[in-house]
Parts: structure tokens; sequence; C-alpha cells
């Protein structure tokens, strides 16, 4: 501290005697003599007159001042002089510019610039200021404005500062000399990965009194590929069943690399191996693992032990380190293969039997043959998948395998049969495999050719002799390896009294003619041309084929004008059968409607009454008066007079009564006209039955019996009072009443015999 003091004291003194007016710092100088405040010649102008300049009366340098003032006073800066002052206070002094008046002040009377506060150069170098003289009491400028700058001195305040607080690096490991120096040689990333080395920094040079700054440097050594892979293991055994599946994982193996990243991947190959082409191998590039994969299909009972040689190298390989060893290793694969259950296995992928379509029942067309691959060859049951036949045309025999047949077979119906054949084995029945077979039907000339068509043609009237009608063809569902060959003749019963010939023209088509110059159709107008028809094959069928010729009226360019009913209707394509059938809808389509009317009719005239004996559903109305005042049994006239005893025994026919009584039998009294008292008495007997009866349907019911009396002039018309028998009464004389007794007339009239009838 003592050097930095008297540093510090020497660079003041160097500030004040640079400051000092005989230094020449203050540049303030007036000219001597005369010449102050003059004007001086320095030429003329264009036009001859002398130009003149006026002198400045003060001129301003530069000021220094020191930073970082530590001292209680103000700091001196420096002093403003003006050749006009004459110290009688008459000029003022002004100061403006970068920090006047709040860094800088200066006394106007006498013109010292004082610092007031503590600087640093390393905020702001330097200020730039401007100066002016003014009179006080006139406020006019002495002087023209000038400027001058304050510089900062810079003195040793800051020590040194690293722009980070730690820095890091890295160095591949095993480095040569570089800028920063390794103290070890040979410094190995896996021994150590990490260093933290401190760094100083000194200005001046080192010197006394200099200013010192440290920072960390964290050094990390990075990877460099100088280690070689290594298996964990020379020999790696793994057990694997042989129904693995191809490119199912066998198992997995793994070597060490001490180095990271891309230098320690790391490359698996098969080098050696006793089953060629059965394995390969895979690096996972996320683990760096081998993955030994199945590239063919195992077989315990062929080969129960694979052995390989396997080799690992490292991807990436420095040419720096080949000195270290070679970066590869091999290690020993032994892959065991364990036995399973397998179902049964066919010697073929599939089968194709023939047979032909004429083979009998129980024919024996083709047999299969599967056994079991394990080594203790149970036996094997055969049978068909039913799903693959349906009609259960095929069987085989469970024990050898042989296929035959169960029903008759027709290729023209189905030509081929794809069923699944099934193979079981007797001690596990769960071990199933499957076969598909496809059987072929053989063709076998079974089928007689016939007419391609439903032939129908005509012949004109006025035909010649020779005359072609018709050109006809065959076709054969059967199907000759050489192609069908069919043979035309007219059939030997029409040979002798033929009214048409046919000519075979040997490519399977025949020409129909005719075998004399014309024909009437008054005498005959349909012809029926029966065609033999066979073909070349063995055994040979033939059939008899039938062409319709009818005789029309032509034209001289033989273009049909006229035919009969029947060819007209054999033309448009109806046969008999097709009339019959349309005249039979006919018929049943009128019998529906004839039935339909009837009973529409029989509706209509339905009578009210449908039966005598059965008027208990019928109501009949009769505009009748009663006696009138006379009539005064027709009633209970005591019920008029205490209804009150009738409400208190009076029960609710909208539901079943909760009380069941037995219906009571009461002896029936036959009413009498000249009784009224008895009449009375039913009909009450009858209301109080039917009241007391829960089971008489409906409940909500109302059953009305009434009397009529005796002052009626039409008496009483009720069934109840009759006591005669219907045969007794005679009802004609309603006729004769008018139009409006007619239903009734019509109902109770009529003879005897009707009645009875």
């Amino acid at each position: 501290m003592d050097r930095r003091k008297a540093y510090v004291l020497m660079v003041l003194w160097a500030v004040a005697h640079l400051s000092s007016p005989g230094s020449g710092l203050r540049a303030l100088r007036r000219t001597t003599g005369g010449r102050r405040g003059s004007t001086g010649l320095t030429g003329q102008d264009a036009n001859g007159v002398p130009l003149r300049r006026s002198k400045r009366g003060w001129m301003w340098n530069q000021f220094f001042l020191l930073e970082e003032y530590t001292g209680t006073d103000m700091q001196y800066v420096g002093k403003l002089h003006s050749d006009g002052d004459r110290g009688d206070g008459s000029v003022r002094y002004v100061l403006t510019g970068e920090g006047a008046g709040s860094l800088f002040k200066i006394d106007e009377k006498s013109g010292d610039i004082h610092a007031t506060k503590r600087l640093d150069r390393e905020e702001k170098a330097y200020y730039i200021l401007h100066a002016k003289a003014i009179n006080r009491f006139t406020n006019e400028a002495l002087e023209g404005q000038s400027e001058f700058i304050i510089k900062i001195h810079d003195i040793n305040d800051n020590e040194p500062r690293f722009t980070k607080d730690v820095y890091t690096a890295r160095v591949p490991e095993m480095s040569d000399i570089g800028l920063i120096k390794t103290a070890l040689p040979g410094m190995d990333r896996e021994v150590k990965e990490n260093y933290q080395v401190v760094i100083q920094a000194k200005d001046m040079a080192g010197q006394m009194g200099g200013l010192s700054g440290t920072t960390t440097v964290s050094i990390t050594l990075s990877d460099v590929n100088d280690n070689p892979p290594r298996f964990t293991k020379t020999l790696y055994e793994f057990r694997v069943p042989e129904s693995v599946e191809l490119g199912g994982t066998v198992g997995v193996i793994r070597a060490m690399d001490a180095d990271i990243g891309e230098n320690a991947e790391m490359d698996y190959r098969i080098i050696g191996s006793d089953g060629p082409g059965m394995f390969d191998i895979t690096t996972n590039r996320s683990t760096q693992d081998g993955v030994i994969v199945l590239r063919k299909p195992l077989d315990f009972e062929r080969k129960r032990q694979y052995s390989l040689r396997v080799q690992v190298e490292n991807a990436h390989i420095n040419p720096r380190f080949f000195s270290v060893g070679p970066f590869r290793d091999e290690a020993t694969v032994k892959i065991v293969v364990e036995d399973v259950d397998e179902p049964p296995v066919f010697e073929r992928a599939s089968y194709v039997m023939e047979v032909k379509e004429d083979a009998a029942r129980n024919t024996i067309i083709g047999s299969v043959s599967a056994s079991d691959p394990d080594d203790k060859n149970s036996l094997v049951r055969y049978t068909i998948d039913r799903r693959t036949d349906m009609d259960r045309v095929f069987n085989i025999h469970a024990g050898n395998g042989s296929v035959y047949t169960l029903r008759e077979l027709d290729r023209e119906e189905n030509a081929w049969h794809n069923i699944s054949v099934l193979a079981t084995e007797f001690n596990n029945p769960r071990q199933i495999s499957r076969v598909p077979v496809y059987i072929r039907v053989l063709d076998v000339n079974d089928n007689a050719p016939t007419f391609a068509t439903n032939y129908e043609t005509f012949v004109c009237e006025n035909a010649k002799a020779n005359q072609r009608i018709q050109t006809v063809s065959a076709t054969d569902p059967d199907e000759p390896l050489g192609g069908h060959r069919f043979f035309f003749g007219l059939a030997q019963e029409a040979a002798g009294k033929a009214n048409f010939s046919v000519r075979d023209n040997k490519d399977n088509t025949a020409w129909i003619l005719t075998r004399r110059n014309s024909y009437n159709s008054l005498q005959k107008s349909v012809y029926h041309v029966p065609v033999v028809i066979s073909d070349g094959e063995f055994p040979m069928q033939s059939s008899t084929s039938t062409l319709t010729v009818r005789v029309c009226t032509c034209d001289r360019e033989g273009n049909m004008k006229l035919c009969n009913a029947e060819a007209l209707t054999a033309r448009a394509g109806l046969s008999t059968g097709a009339l019959v059938a349309i005249l039979l809808c006919v018929i049943i389509l009128l019998m529906i409607v004839v039935l339909f009317a009837a009973l529409r009719r029989q509706r209509k005239k339905e009578p009210l009454i449908i039966s005598k004996e059965d008027v208990r559903d019928n109501v009949v109305s009769y505009n009748d008066e009663g006696g009138g005042e006379e009539d005064t049994q027709a009633f209970d006239i005591g019920t008029l007079r205490n209804p009150e005893a009738i409400e208190e025994s009076k029960q609710r026919r909208d539901i079943v009564p909760e009380t069941f009584y037995p219906p009571v039998r009461r002896p029936v009294l036959p009413p009498t006209r000249d009784n009224n008292g008895d009449v009375r008495d039913f009909i009450n007997q009858r209301l109080v039955d039917n009241d007391s009866d829960p089971t008489a349907p409906p409940y909500d019911s109302l059953a009305t019996y009434a009397y009529e009396g005796n002052g009626s002039v039409a008496e009483s018309l009720s069934s109840l009072e009759s006591v005669t028998t219907e045969g007794d009464q005679d009802y004609n004389y309603l006729s004769e009443w008018g139009p409006r007794f007619k239903k009734l007339a019509d109902m109770y009239g009529g003879d005897d015999s009707d009645r009875d009838s």
C-alpha cells in the first residue's frame, strides 16, 4: 500500500504542475501592448479591401483530473480568466456542457472550477464543456464562447476480471501438448474424466502494486477409441424349442467396451457354424447387444445341437491406437434344440386326385399319408373336415388314409371337389394338422346331344323342294378331349313319309330342307320333324329332338304374311302349357270375384233378428203407448212411496260383489194375463236374482222388464206375457198395416210351410 500511495502522490504532483499558469495548459493568453484587443491585417478581398481578423480574448486547452479522488474537499480542476476582468466584480463566468452544474461547478466571480463528485474513468474518460465571460450588469458577452476538455486520468483501481466464473474445456485423452499443458503423460478418461484448474491473472506485468483476479477452468477428458470390445464370457449356451418361428430370437450376447458413444459401437458377425444359414446375428444399436435370430426351421429329430463362432469388433477404429491391440474379440455360442410335441406331418403340401364320374360307390380314388415327426412316432388317425364336404360325397379310411366315394358323381354338376383331410395323433388328439385335397372328376360320355335351343320355324305354302328353312345346331354337356363331333339325321320312323329332310353339314350343324314343292295350311298347318343327333364318343349317345314347322302364307320373296292362330301364338313364344296356365289363372280370379260378390250380397240381406228363437241380444223398439191412467198395475206403487228402502239394498253393477251368494233356484210361475200380482212378483224375483248373481256378465248391464197392463189397446207385446205358443199366433194382419210394418210382416208373416221349413 505504501508504494500505491506514493504513486498517487506522484500523479497529483504532475497534474498540479501541468495545471499551473506557467505550464502552458492554461492557454489563457492575451496579446500585450497596443495589440491587446486590436485586429490584424490578413490580406485583401477581390475588391482590394483589406481583410482583418479579430483576435480571441482567451483560448482554452484541456484540463486533467485524477479519478477516484478520496479527499474531503471538492477537487480543484482549474481557473477561467478573461482579460476583460479588472477585478471589480463586473465579470461573471458561466460554464455549460457535460456535467456542468452537477459534476463541475464554477465560481462566477473568480472563475475557479471544482469537481463535486468522485469520477471514474472506466465510466467516462472525458467531458466537453463550454465557458463564457459576460458583463454582470449588461449581460453582454465580453468574449466569445470557448470549448475545453476535462480528461480523467486513469489510476490502477480495477483488478483483472475473467469474463466467466467457470470455464469448461474438453481435451481428448492421450492428447499432445496444447495451450493448457497436461502435467501427466497419457491421461486416461477411463481412470479420471474431470479436472478443475484455478488460473490467476495479474496486471502491471506482475509488478508490485498490481492487482489480480482468478477463475476456475473445468477440464473434461473426451473419449477416444483406445479400448477394444471384450466378451464377458468365452462360451455362451442357449436352449431353444424346435417350434420357434423363423425370425425369432434364439439368444442375446454382450461384449463390454470401456469407451462411450460411437467409440463403443460394435458389430457382431458369425464367423463359423456347423449349421450354415441356420442362424444370423444382428446388433442392437441402443444396447450394443448381439441378437441371434433363427433363419431356418429347427428339427429336434434331425439335429439337436449347434455350435457358432461369433466375433465382435468396434465399428469406428482410431488409427492412432492400432498399436494397443486388435479391436475385436471372439466367443463360442452353443445352441441346444429342445423337443416339442409336434402335430403329424403330411408327405405332401397338397394332394390332387382324379376319379371318373361313372365310378361306383366306395371306389378308392387315392390316399394321403402323414406321420408323427417326434421320436415316439404316435399313430395317426385320418378324418375329413365335413365343413369342406357338406354333402358327404367322400370318406377316408381312418387308419391308412384311403379316400373313397360315398355317392355317385356327376362331372357336369361339379367338376372339382376341394376337401380338407385332418391327421390327428392317437396319443394326443390336440395335435392336428390338415392338408388340402383336390379331386378332379373326369368326364365320361354319359349325356346325349340335344338341340342348342328350342327351334320353331315356318315354311311357305309356295315353297320349293330342297329349300332350306332352318339351320340347327346341337350342344352336349360332356367335354371330350378331341372336342365335339355331332351327327344329324332324320328319325327312322319319319323317313318313309317325310315332308322334310335333314342334311348334315359336317360342322356340328345341319340344314332342314323341304322335300316337295308346296304345302297347304288348310290340310295341315303344323309339322313336327324328328331329328336324331348323336355324338362320336364311346359309348355313343344319341337323342331325338323335334323341330316344329308352321305352314304360313308368304309373298314371292319368301317373307311370311299370314299364319293361323296357332302358328301366330307359337311365333309369339307361348306354348300350350303356358296357355293352360294363363287360363287357369283367369278362372281362379273369376271365382274369387264371384265369391266376394256373393258374400257382400248376403251381408246386405241379413235380417235384424236372425233366429226367432234367440232374442236375448236383440233390441226391438215399439212406438206404442201404454194404458194411461187406467194402467195402475204396470209398476209397484209402493216402491215410489218408499224409495229409501230400495236404495239400502241396491248393489253396484260396475264391480263384482264382494259376497258371493249361491244362486237360489225358485220355481218360475207362468205369468197369466188375469193375475197382475203374479207378474209383478215374477219381475221382482228376476230383479233380485240378477242383483244377487255376481257371475252374470256384464256387471254394468241393465235388465229391464216392463209390463204394459190391461188398459193398453195393443195389450202387452212382451214375450214374457205370452202364454200361447208361437205357432198359435197369426201375423198375417201385419201386412195390412201399411209399409211401416212391412219389416215385421216379413219377419213374422208368411205361410206356415215357410216357418216349418
